[in-house]
């Protein structure tokens, strides 16, 4: 299983977060917009995986959205900005939910989803989530399959300019989560996902590490930290409440 994307809530509009992060040297870019969801995003691509900013465009459609994605960026919006959650690459996500449903885990069913482009191209993929409670508590991980196949994606991508040859040096190499029992959100991972341990408090996906940290202050659980490698200035930035540490 890979890392597909990180999702990041932010306040700012997708204009404004491609600005901060161009003027960092960062190629990001306007994602487009998720008509029935209400939102808007921004994205940085990485070798393998990618950053979304995700952001409200039509608060009263994104209310009404009812979907696990925007109520988790409702609920998380009403107190602060900064990491929701991550999205796992599967290339089989039907065969994914009867696995979990064989282990008696409830899930949202296979969605589809789709999201129109600056340019206008329509972009389409099924998700599909573990049901849960939306809460402070570390959401568990969806999951993605994209129409297009990986190689097709990207190289579309690259043809768009969403991508550039700076992108390609990127790698997000851990994400950083903080949370109360840092054992037991393992061993659920774990059983729910067949994932396989490395050192201690450590996930392995086939391109980056879940690592798990104690929580020290505050009672949300959440990805803290995303570490990308192959930035030329090692450096750590806070940005929309969120921790990104480039080295």
């Amino acid at each position: 299983m890979y890392l597909d994307h990180i999702v990041h809530h932010v306040t700012k509009t997708p204009n404004q977060v491609t600005v901060d992060w161009n003027e960092t040297g960062v190629h990001a870019v306007i994602g487009g917009q998720h008509t029935y969801w209400g939102t808007y995003n921004a994205l940085l691509y990485t070798k393998t995986s990618y950053i979304e900013w995700l952001a409200i465009e039509h608060k009263e459609v994104a209310e009404n959205a009812n979907h696990p994605l925007i109520n988790l960026l409702l609920h998380d919006l009403k107190s602060a900005p900064g990491f929701g959650t991550i999205c796992i690459r599967t290339l089989s996500i039907d065969e994914l939910h009867k696995r979990l449903e064989a282990k008696g885990i409830e899930t949202s069913g296979v969605l589809h989803a789709e999201r129109k482009t600056t340019s206008g191209l329509i972009r389409r993929w099924k998700m599909l989530f573990v049901k849960e409670e939306i809460s402070d508590a570390l959401p568990t991980p969806f999951f993605i399959e994209w129409e297009e196949s990986d190689e097709g994606r990207y190289q579309s991508l690259r043809e768009d300019g969403t991508m550039n040859e700076s992108n390609l040096q990127l790698r997000i190499s851990a994400c950083e989560f903080h949370v109360c029992e840092p054992r037991e959100i393992m061993n659920k991972w774990k059983r729910y996902f067949d994932l396989v341990e490395g050192d201690e408090h450590i996930l392995l996906l086939n391109n980056t590490k879940l690592v798990f940290k104690q929580l020290e202050n505050g009672t949300k659980e959440r990805l803290k930290v995303v570490h990308i490698e192959g930035f030329m200035d090692k450096e750590t930035l806070v940005y929309e409440q969120a921790t990104y540490h480039f080295h």
